[in-house]
């Protein structure tokens, strides 16, 4: 759900970001499958309630406790073993997996990224000037796994191009994208706006690109969870999304006090070495886009934190259908209702939202 978007290999690969532990003997420690493999404040969305000065969470009866991976395959395999409760769903990938695998009975629950946090960035010079102009370029991907792929794909199919000659690099994080990027390695870099702007922070100039129109009005980030748990948990996953929607209203209104909150409960993920005020610096940078995108559209019908609808799955069926070449695949799918419920949604959101946003506004550490 977080800075960078995949999930893969296998389950050996896991590793655990530590937390504080679980101090009632009833609390019900959800897991969530981190697929930016590490725990950052670009995650105080969800981590700034565990503190116990806001204690989201626990008066709920539940916790969250990260898992590390690196790829959507990885996080498939753990929610289907029971290994993680919980994991970001990107459909371009998810959908062609459970249309393959009907035995990987997920749904999705929770919207927790309601706008379209997708760029394609190139150098100020490049001759790139629309999405049209990706087909056949050199497009940089975090790695071979990673949704930036499928997110190129989407966008020339719904232009009604082809990427068969478009050839994808792994360029990582950071450093390594930028020195590809100003080296010319690739033509152009398709990321999420976080990992954007990790790039331009380390020096590397870049000019935004638009995003197609279509592609522009999907949202991008979803949580799923298996379809038995939902039917199993269902309390303690209204009080995970509930801690997570007052999270987000939490650090989208005082993003400081959200970043304070996160290195309080994880301090080891502080950077050393660094001064507060330039790590704070970086972080409002990154975060300056995303906070926006962690909330929905004025223009949004439902305004409900984490709802979905049938328009907007049927259009990620579609479009998943152009990139992955496969016109069969809402056939295969079945009933589009199956891959999402709003079910838990108005209890999600039986909270006082002007209150979080007052307590936010006042907050200090």
């Amino acid at each position: 759900m977080l800075t960078r978007r995949d999930f893969g290999l296998g389950l050996g690969a896991l590793g655990l970001a530590g937390g504080p532990p679980a101090l009632a003997q009833n609390l019900r420690v959800m897991k969530v499958a981190n697929t930016a493999a590490v725990n950052d404040p670009q995650q105080c969305f969800v981590t700034a309630g565990q503190h116990p000065k806001l204690n989201f969470y626990k008066r709920g009866g539940v916790d969250v406790e990260y898992v590390n991976m690196s790829n959507m395959t990885q996080a498939l395999q753990s929610l289907r073993g029971g290994h993680v409760d919980f994991g970001p769903a990107v459909p371009g990938i998810l959908l062609p997996a459970m249309a393959k695998d009907p035995t990987l009975d997920l749904v999705s629950v929770y919207k927790w990224l309601p706008r379209n946090a997708n760029v394609i960035v190139v150098k100020p010079g490049s001759p790139i000037k629309s999405a049209a102009d990706l087909a056949g370029k050199r497009i940089g991907v975090r790695s071979q796994g990673d949704s930036g792929i499928v997110v190129t794909r989407t966008m020339l199919a719904e232009l009604g191009l082809k990427d068969d000659k478009c050839e994808y690099i792994a360029i990582g994080d950071g450093a390594p994208a930028g020195a590809a990027i100003d080296n010319d390695r690739v033509d152009a870099m398709v990321s999420f706006d976080t990992a954007a702007a990790r790039v331009e922070l380390i020096g590397t100039r870049l000019r935004y690109v638009p995003i197609t129109p279509k592609f522009a009005q999907v949202g991008s980030g979803w949580i799923c969870v298996p379809r038995k748990l939902l039917k199993e948990e269902r309390k303690a996953l209204v009080a995970l999304f509930r801690g997570i929607a007052k999270s987000t209203i939490f650090a989208h209104n005082n993003l400081d006090a959200g970043i304070d909150l996160h290195w309080a409960v994880y301090p080891e993920s502080r950077p050393k070495g660094r001064s507060e005020e330039e790590v704070r610096k970086e972080l409002a940078f990154v975060l300056k886009d995303r906070k926006n995108s962690w909330m929905r559209r004025p223009d949004d019908p439902d305004q409900r934190i984490g709802a979905s609808s049938l328009a907007e799955w049927k259009a990620n069926i579609e479009m998943t259908a152009e990139s992955s070449k496969n016109p069969k695949l809402a056939e295969e799918l079945g009933d589009p209702n199956r891959l999402f419920t709003n079910e838990l949604i108005d209890e999600i959101n039986a909270f006082d939202k002007q209150a979080v946003v007052e307590m936010a506004k006042a907050f200090k550490l």
